[in-house]
């Protein structure tokens, strides 16, 4: 216990030294929330994977889903990586930086208004925004909890109030920077840990092929139904299939958890900072393979959980309690690798939670409090708002999570999958189609809006209402997004064009012309 204590107290005070220390290079708005747009590629790279993987997927989705799906799993990481790392860096990456920098917008909501003339709009996205970051975060503390109690035994309040203090420390005194540099502590962490528990695991059960011939050897629940109402695929081998027992459920939870991340604000703020061309290529290439390595490896752990049968995951009714799977495969290992997991989830969730409370802090403040309930905010001002807001959403979500513990509401994956529902299918649409197509109308855009947030806030409160396939709350996120994809094009074709002058100088930012050296371009 005291190896334990010391290692998470050299942590701790690592991840203040860091916050501490770069607080003089957040001595502005813009250099908070963005880090003065001057961040490096590996720094980026490391942050925008950091803020990607927390405890929702090491804890949650993995034990979650790699006990639905078992080895199948594993698709998730890989879409994780190539769909919501790869190509979002490159379908996203240039044209985000250009034009929010052309449109001088720190935040999604402000992007929204600039780009559609619409001060409304960015005051509908900020209230989006503020909302339902909330369960997400709540759905993160709830992770991590598991895992501190199962190997320090201590209470999830206390878990969630330590949590809280020293992401507000370092993230109210340091900002953007402070949080980049840590996610870059903290991603080598989470890689050498990762790294670590595969090899203990498939070592634990024999190695690969023993491992993968005991998981084979078990059948699919019979009791269980599918999402179009019919019951799983059951046959021999099903959880080492290619795509285990239940496919559709499969590809809701890649779409979501991959193509999520394009309309989430605090992964998109990533490429609002992006410095120069090459750093593009070079953080699309370390994300990816960050992403392979951690949510591939996530996946893979989570997938071997019904071979540790002698878990404590089962209540009296017999139902699994999924956010005991993961803690349930750790707590057999030995005291260092328990440390060094507990360090790794750590390290992970606190990069998350710092990008959210930064995402949601500054939104409130740059969109809906700057110009609405104060008239007139000066640089410093906003400042000290944005850092007392920090603090309070970390209250917030942190009654949220001990409310949802102690009533035992909900599940971290549908935790998550609530908020990148409203978020993402809100936001996703609108941000690609207003980084490529003119034509896209601001109406298209409040109907996203509206439809998205509409649909998940249903489904809270009327989940059995709902159509089988979407009454899961990833199920029904995904939907969103994918119907936002069809409703911003079909409304904006049929409703008023927006002004030609004002769409045209949102777009010129991309005609102008710049220098490059014959290495670069042989022209």
């Amino acid at each position: 216990m005291v190896v334990k204590v010391l290692l998470l107290l050299v942590f701790f005070a690592v991840t203040i030294f860091v916050g501490l220390y770069f607080r003089k290079r957040a001595g502005s708005v813009n250099d908070f929330v963005l880090g003065g747009r001057n961040v490096g590629p590996w720094l980026s790279a490391f942050s925008y994977g950091a803020t990607y993987f927390s405890a929702v997927v090491f804890v949650g989705f993995a034990g979650q889903f790699g006990w639905r799906f078992g080895t199948a799993a594993v698709w998730i990481g890989l879409g994780n990586a190539f769909i919501g790392s790869l190509m979002a860096w490159f379908i996203l990456g240039r044209r985000t930086r250009v034009m929010t920098n052309h449109l001088k917008s720190a935040t999604m909501p402000e992007f929204f208004g600039f780009r559609y003339m619409s001060n409304a709009l960015k005051i509908g996205a900020s209230i989006i925004v503020f909302i339902f970051l909330i369960p997400y975060t709540a759905s993160l503390y709830n992770g991590l909890s598991r895992l501190f109690g199962m190997a320090f035994g201590i209470p999830f309040e206390y878990c969630i109030i330590a949590i809280g203090i020293l992401t507000a420390i370092f993230v109210v005194a340091g900002g953007y920077f402070a949080t980049a540099v840590n996610d870059f502590i903290q991603g080598t962490i989470m890689l050498i840990g990762i790294s670590a528990i595969i090899a203990v695991v498939l070592k634990t059960n024999g190695g690969l092929t023993e491992a993968l011939g005991k998981l084979a050897a078990i059948p699919a629940e019979t009791a269980k139904i599918g999402p179009t109402g019919g019951p799983l695929i059951e046959a021999p081998g099903v959880f080492t299939s290619f795509f285990g027992p239940d496919p559709i459920s499969l590809l809701g939870v890649i779409i979501l958890t991959s193509l999520g991340a394009w309309g989430l604000p605090q992964m998109v703020a990533r490429f609002y900072s992006i410095k120069s061309e090459n750093m593009i290529t070079k953080g699309a290439i370390v994300s990816t393979v960050f992403g392979v390595i951690i949510a591939g490896g996530c996946y893979f752990i989570g997938s071997f959980g019904r071979l540790y049968s002698n878990m404590d995951i089962y209540r009296e009714n017999g139902s699994v309690i999924y956010d005991a799977i993961v803690p349930g495969i750790l707590s057999g290992m030995s005291e260092v690798m328990i440390v060094l997991v507990v360090v790794l989830v750590f390290a992970a969730s606190i990069s998350t939670l710092s990008s959210l409370v930064m995402a949601s802090s500054s939104t409130l403040t740059l969109d809906f409090l700057r110009g609405h309930v104060f008239k007139n905010m000066s640089d410093k001002k906003q400042l000290i708002i944005i850092r007392i807001l920090i603090v309070v959403f970390i209250i917030l979500s942190s009654v949220i999570a001990i409310a949802n513990y102690k009533g035992g509401v909900i599940f971290i994956a549908q935790l998550m999958g609530i908020s990148w529902g409203a978020l993402a299918g809100s936001f996703l649409a609108p941000f690609l189609y207003g980084l490529y197509w003119k034509r896209t109308s601001k109406l298209s855009v409040w109907c996203s809006f509206i439809f998205s947030s509409g649909v998940m806030t249903l489904n809270i409160f009327f989940r059995p209402m709902f159509p089988p396939i979407i009454q899961s709350p990833i199920n029904a996120a995904a939907f969103c997004m994918l119907a936002g994809l069809i409703i911003v094009p079909l409304v904006s074709l049929i409703s008023k064009a927006p002004p030609k002058e004002a769409v045209e100088h949102c777009f010129s930012c991309y005609e102008e012309k710049v220098s490059v050296k014959i290495k670069n371009d042989l022209g």
